[in-house]
């Protein structure tokens, strides 16, 4: 470490003023002397982790950008919602509304909660589809508006409508929204044998962001409110995730239906039965009367 401490603070030293402000901005100005500028990261391991958690933060927001984008694509290009459970996107987008609502009026960073203002955007669309493609088109545009009655409650402060102490209740109620959001979708795929219309991107993303935000939320979130909904969440996605390796490619089962016309187990055995061997076999050939005179 200290042979390459010099030639990398000749880089440190020489950064533009908009990246040192933002540096100095995300993890303190004294983390960003000692990590940065000196380079000294054995003997500063609160700042690494800092730094790690911060830049974890800013992938996770800049990957939830478009997490779910190839759901929306799929949805849009089948036109069929298969496979995706409607409550889960209900219950994961209320968990989500008050979450960011949480998150926000108790002045966290926003690089702990960011991604899930720009997820709750996608559930709200992805849904919105699966109830369109289900034939509810109604239902979809009173859920919009139940949503951002619902946002409005939250957010605005001054309304009155929401204190704080009841804002900790929902969020609790949050955490176990976010855990149950997950289960209609299990047993969802479990049930057709298939994942469907489910994204593969948006699965393994989910896994890979919920564990990130375990550690985000143990280096920055002093919440346990938070922090539990969080790992209950990567347990779940875990398994979800590993539902989508196993029905991976796999068809779902074709249910055959018996009609009026279907031939009864009777009747195939019958046509199918051989004939008895002692049965003699009846001639084929035409019996004519004979022309022939007897002398």
């Amino acid at each position: 470490m200290d042979a390459i401490r010099p030639y990398v603070q000749e880089v440190t030293h020489r950064l533009p003023a908009p990246i040192v402000t933002a540096g100095r901005d995300l993890i303190g100005p004294y983390c960003y002397k000692t990590v940065v500028e000196d380079f000294d990261l054995l003997n500063h391991p609160e700042c690494v982790k800092l730094g790690v958690s911060k830049a974890l933060g800013i992938a996770i927001i800049g990957a939830s950008a478009i997490v779910k984008v190839p759901q929306l694509i799929k949805l849009l290009q089948t036109k069929t919602a298969k496979g995706l459970s409607f409550t889960s996107y209900a219950l994961e987008t209320s968990a989500y509304i008050i979450s960011l609502a949480y998150n926000y009026r108790h002045g966290f960073p926003f690089s702990t909660y960011g991604e899930t203002a720009l997820i709750l955007i996608q559930n709200v669309a992805i849904s919105a589809l699966v109830l369109h493609f289900s034939g509810k088109g109604p239902a979809a545009g009173a859920w919009i508006a139940g949503l951002a009655a619902t946002g409005y409650a939250l957010f605005n402060e001054n309304a009155g409508l929401v204190d704080v102490n009841r804002l900790a209740m929902f969020q609790a109620a949050a955490g176990v929204l976010g855990v149950a959001s997950k289960i209609p979708q299990i047993w969802t795929v479990y049930q057709e044998g298939t994942t469907g219309q489910l994204s593969a991107f948006a699965v393994f993303n989910y896994l890979a962001g919920s564990l990130a935000r375990v550690f985000t939320t143990l280096q920055e979130v002093p919440d346990p409110l938070i922090l539990w909904g969080f790992i209950a969440g990567f347990v779940l996605n875990l398994v979800l995730a590993g539902q989508m390796i196993y029905y991976w490619n796999t068809a779902p089962a074709v249910k055959k239906s018996k009609g009026k016309n279907a031939p009864s187990y009777a009747t195939v055995a019958k046509k199918n039965t051989p004939l008895d061997p002692a049965t003699p076999a009846q001639s084929t050939r035409s019996k004519t009367p004979s022309t022939r005179r007897r002398g």
